[in-house]
């Protein structure tokens, strides 16, 4: 069976930047799978994609499609007879396959019935795939548009559409539009149709008529040039993934051009300039070698201009008035100090039943120092850090440029004379931001994030707002994870629970009781779950140390890695196999009276021997950490093999019993110190 390579192509008005290569890969995917779907497998697919088409370029598709084997299951066999004649059912069924009664079978106590179509030809399937696919790509976009006097919709109104399939055109027919083998080059630089004689010529008659359409190297192309023309410059581009991806999608015809910004606006901190300049205009920065920000810029251009010195200056005139804004903003909120901006914070509404931001502030300083009398730091300067920590909200310029809140309120700490440890951890007290994100890198930084994230988490709780399974529009549960890993990461060896009834304890609104506590406790906790997952924890690991219910995130830490070393060891599935029977036999004799081990009771040498190993853990390991204590278990394997094989624990004596039942009590302890191993799969 011959095969043919096949062309989609839909070519449209400009699409936005953020659907271009989602829709393409929706493209490629509807046509390949429907494809798969009809039996005709498809070749190695390519995608295009540009601010004005998105196609797909299938280098193999057979041209027909394999005989087809119809099955249909009818009614059940019971329904299908009565007194020994077929009921109206059956009659119906075989009818609508379009034979004979007779011909029907019997198959899984139902009326079957099968037979081989012939294959159609594979471009007479393409029209139904198209238009399944174009359901598909209409589910990626929230809001569509209508344009002329048709009802049908896409993202943008659609300009003309390819459809080869080999050398010859496959009849689509959408948007008012029949598909063609023409497409269009550069609107500027080749306006003219393009004439496709086959599929396969696709890439290079773009090439010709200047459109990079192949998405992975103009990317490639577009980051070459630009480090190319930031190394002219005397410095190192600052290229963000997806401020890169963002300009790959907007450019058919990459040109790089750069430009400067005049000197008066280096004053301006650089994340203000980023700020301006890459997320308003999408240009990128140059540091130099010594990571100093330089007063020019590189940008992507979508033409060849004969005058690149009109398109640089008009890059030039875009961005002066948004960073001289910004420089008014700047000298504006200069003219006080950071402190002074406070008063303001009260006319903030951070939640409806929770107060201001003011509020917020007032319950964040005093969790802050109570955190830190906990650790033992400084808590003077830790209610410091926090009574500042949300004053810059009130800026002009963090009014202009939310997201450099904090790294706005380190600025005006500076200028205003405060310690660079204060001025670092107002900077700092957002972080984490978001998994992968460093947590602050200060004490004080840590303790101030720890204190806001648990207030929200805490205030939210108190009022019934917390999250559900679709929804969490307070963002709760990376707030949780948040303070989990700075617990973790920062060293901080605190009770979470405790905190969280300090944070609780203070909120203005809502439920503060015990059964709230305990729910935003379980819930804080559970985001470890999703922590070691990142690890490739062993889930039962988790499981072994929650089961616990230590409540310090560093405490749990520390179990669980002392945990992952044990596991190591060749003899910690036995062990965990026999503690999962400890367990058992445990639970089935419900609560063990006697704890005390009566060595005068024993009957057999491995009873002594399983004691005497126990006691001699318990002496040895009375200090000793996690992983040593986890370890030193594995000195226990032969002892407990040997008291399963030789002893039955059930004994007829009462005595005997439970004093058998005491040394597995005492073997049970032992094996939940640190982590409850039972949880272990062995």
């Amino acid at each position: 069976m011959s095969a043919q390579p096949l062309l989609i192509e839909i070519g449209t008005e400009d699409l936005p930047a953020r659907y271009v290569v989602p829709l393409a890969s929706a493209l490629a995917n509807g046509i390949a799978g429907g494809l798969s779907k009809r039996g005709v497998e498809p070749g190695a697919q390519t995608i295009f994609a540009t601010p004005r088409r998105i196609a797909v370029l299938i280098d193999g598709v057979a041209t027909q499609q394999p005989d087809q084997l119809v099955k249909r299951d009818g009614p059940a066999v019971a329904a299908a007879y009565k007194d020994g004649k077929p009921t109206p059912a059956a009659l119906g069924f075989a009818k609508s396959c379009g034979v004979e009664f007779s011909e029907l079978v019997e198959k899984d106590g139902k009326l079957h019935f099968s037979k081989s179509a012939p294959g159609k030809a594979t471009a007479s399937l393409i029209p139904e795939i198209f238009e399944e696919t174009l359901k598909q790509m209409d589910e990626l976009v929230p809001k569509r548009m209508r344009w002329g006097s048709g009802e049908e919709t896409f993202v943008r109104p659609v300009q003309w559409l390819v459809a080869l399939l080999g050398n010859d055109i496959v009849p689509l027919h959408r948007f008012g539009l029949d598909s063609g083998r023409v497409t269009y080059g550069h609107r500027f630089h080749a306006p003219a149709p393009v004439s496709l004689a086959s599929p396969a010529a696709y890439p290079d008659a773009l090439k010709a008529a200047k459109i990079w359409a192949d998405v992975a190297s103009r990317k490639a192309e577009i980051e070459r040039q630009i480090k190319a023309e930031a190394k002219k410059l005397g410095g190192d581009a600052r290229i963000d993934d997806g401020l890169l991806d963002e300009v790959t999608a907007l450019v058919e015809w990459p040109v790089v051009i750069s430009g400067r910004m005049e000197d008066r606006f280096m004053q301006l901190p650089p994340e203000v300039i980023i700020a301006t300049v890459e997320t308003n205009q999408r240009y990128f920065t140059v540091f130099d070698a010594q990571k100093k920000l330089l007063p020019v810029f590189i940008t992507i251009s979508n033409i060849e201009s004969k005058d690149p010195s009109q398109v640089i200056e008009g890059n030039e005139r875009v961005v002066r008035p948004r960073l001289t804004d910004a420089l008014f903003f700047w000298e504006q909120d200069l003219k006080q100090s950071l402190e002074a901006y406070g008063e303001k914070l009260s006319t903030v509404t951070f939640q409806k039943d929770l107060g201001s931001i003011g509020d917020k502030v007032s319950r964040i300083r005093k969790l802050s120092v109570a955190i830190a009398d906990l650790l033992k730091s400084d808590s003077k300067a830790a209610d410091r850090a926090a009574a500042l920590s949300k004053n810059d909200l009130v800026t002009k310029m963090v009014y202009e440029f939310p997201e450099l809140q904090g790294l706005m309120g380190g600025y005006y700490a500076e200028k205003s004379g405060e310690s660079a440890a204060i001025a670092t951890a107002i900077r700092e007290h957002y972080l984490p931001t978001q998994q992968g994100t460093p947590i602050p890198s200060t004490r004080e930084g840590q303790i101030v994030a720890l204190a806001d994230k648990l207030d929200t988490l805490a205030g939210i709780f108190a009022i019934g707002q917390k999250p559900t399974a679709s929804k969490d529009p307070f963002a709760l549960r990376r707030a949780a994870l948040g303070a989990l890993r700075i617990c973790i990461e920062g060293a901080l060896s605190l009770d979470i629970a405790v905190v969280l009834k300090a944070a609780l304890d203070a909120q203005p609104a809502g439920k503060r009781d015990d059964k709230t506590l305990t729910e935003l406790t379980e819930f804080v906790l559970e985001r470890l779950r999703a922590y070691y997952s990142e690890q490739n924890l062993p889930v039962e690991m988790f499981e072994a140390v929650k089961s616990l219910g230590i409540t310090s995130p560093l405490d749990f830490n520390t179990r669980v890695q002392a945990l992952r070393s044990f596991w190591a060891l060749p003899e910690a599935k036995n062990l965990a196999a026999a503690h999962k029977r400890v367990r058992n036999i445990l639970k089935q004799a419900g609560d063990v009276a006697q704890t005390a081990i009566d060595a005068k009771l024993f009957e057999h040498e491995s009873e002594g021997a399983l004691h005497s190993q126990l006691t001699q853990l318990s002496s040895t390991n009375a200090n000793a950490d996690g992983e040593t204590k986890l370890r030193s278990l594995a000195t226990l394997r032969a002892p407990v093999d040997a008291f399963f094989e030789g002893v039955m624990v059930n004994a007829e004596n009462p005595a005997v019993r439970a004093n058998r039942l005491a040394l597995l009590h005492a073997l049970d302890v032992a094996c939940r110190e640190v982590a409850d191993i039972s949880c272990l799969p062995g």
